[in-house]
């Protein structure tokens, strides 16, 4: 229950399904075998599927699959577990709910994956096929409320919903306003602009940053743009007359690329430009190449350690195995999620099930992936806490340096905060 993470996710699933069809069967080539050589011992069977062809396109959610599977490669390379290689299929769903289902009676029922690690997909429709397989689905990016509903499927960002079958608490879920208590602590910003198309699922998302923002006691600025023709400069104009000190928003990629272009336009200075996890990424010099003094402006919470903190050992080893390729935060912790797995598997290997592997997941203790993650705990609360110690990872992109971690260590930047419902 991290700042409204699946409803930012909610946002741009909705925003390219306006545009997607709903799907066909997969085709051979999206049902792949990692081409590790094989051993003498079983290999350990796992999966990971992701919208990999979806209508968002290029590597939008590639990057969690991508860091897995660097790790499982370097973990078969120093042995594997107990011996055992880790036979990771991967399975592309085209970004439907009809291909997402093929993927998982791909995996589940017909290749039997002992896991599913790292799932990322834009609409996850087999999540209760998976569930009722009692399928371990381990480290997945909360796209939707699949994470926050079912038995067996441990999202990334960790679980206090009773997961019974039906999201949150009776179809509610909850997120915090510790980036909103952040930035108004640290940076004593006031007021903030919240951008938004005239789309029901940008609209409502921008409901929510609106409550939290005003829970927080900032002023709020909303603006709204058409979604078929929007005129980003005139809201850029808005906010600079209003005074905003930060900009959030409810918009994709492609849209946040506009918004910057238009208030560098019109000279919109802002302490922040505040951003999600999905745009974490090294692509951030293409994607807003015209509009420096915003892309200078541009700041990242999250609930993992940054990918550029190259003085941490975890962070130098992901990055050593991603081999001098374009990296994004999804990477890391799809790293992550895959050393989750490894660790379990390894606590279990005198019994190795997916009850025991559940056991260490689901167990009190959180989890840390060796300090990349902000603790991760699953518990099962009958009523939703009305507050919660939250902490928070930042950072913000300075070009030459990247994205620069801002008050460190991550888990000393803390606050209790309110937690507010929404419907996913």
């Amino acid at each position: 229950m991290r700042r409204h993470r699946a409803a930012e996710r909610v946002v741009l699933a909705a925003l390219v399904l306006l545009s997607a069809a709903c799907g066909s069967r997969l085709p051979e080539r999206d049902f792949e075998q990692d081409p590790s050589p094989t051993a003498a011992a079983a290999p350990l069977r796992v999966g990971i599927i992701t919208s990999a062809t979806s209508p968002v396109g290029g590597s939008a959610f590639t990057g969690a699959r991508d860091g897995a599977q660097a790790y499982f490669r370097q973990l078969d390379a120093a042995g594997g577990i107990a011996g055992r290689r880790v036979e990771v299929l991967t399975c592309d769903d085209g970004g439907s709910s009809i291909g997402n289902t093929e993927c998982v009676h791909r995996l589940v029922d017909e290749k039997k994956v002992f896991a599913l690690v790292a799932t990322t997909a834009l609409v996850y429709a087999g999540a209760p096929l998976v569930s009722r397989a009692g399928v371990p689905d381990i480290g997945g990016q909360p796209i939707g409320a699949a994470y926050d509903t079912y038995p067996h499927l441990y999202g990334i960002y960790g679980s206090q919903a009773p997961r019974d079958g039906t999201p949150g608490w009776h179809g509610e879920l909850y997120g915090g306003t510790e980036a909103y208590r952040y930035f108004k602590r640290t940076q004593g910003a006031r007021t903030a602009a919240v951008v938004s198309y005239n789309q029901a699922s940008s609209a409502a998302y921008a409901r929510l940053i609106t409550q939290g923002l005003r829970k927080e006691g900032y002023g709020v600025v909303s603006e709204q743009v058409d979604f078929a023709l929007p005129n980003f400069r005139a809201a850029a104009a808005d906010l600079k007359n209003q005074g905003a000190d930060l900009v959030f928003d409810a918009l994709d990629t492609h849209g946040n690329a506009q918004l910057c272009e238009a208030m560098d336009a019109v000279g919109a200075r802002v302490t922040a430009k505040v951003t999600n996890v999905q745009n974490w990424t090294d692509a951030v010099p293409q994607d807003y190449k015209n509009s420096p003094r915003c892309r200078n402006a541009l700041w990242v919470t999250g609930s993992s350690r940054n990918y550029d903190d190259t003085a941490d050992p975890q962070v130098r080893a992901f990055r050593t195995a991603m081999g001098g390729r374009p990296l994004a935060q999804w990477q890391l912790e799809g790293w992550a999620a895959a050393m989750w797995f490894t660790d379990a598997a390894r606590a279990c290997t005198a019994d190795l099930t997916r009850a025991c592997v559940e056991g260490f997941v689901g167990r009190p203790q959180p989890y840390t992936a060796r300090g990349l993650l902000l603790p991760v705990v699953y518990e099962q609360l009958p009523r939703p806490p009305a507050v919660r110690r939250t902490c928070l990872s930042v950072a913000r992109w300075r070009d030459g340096d990247g994205w620069v971690t801002q008050s460190a260590p991550m888990t000393a930047n803390c606050f209790t905060v309110p937690q507010l419902p929404y419907r996913p």
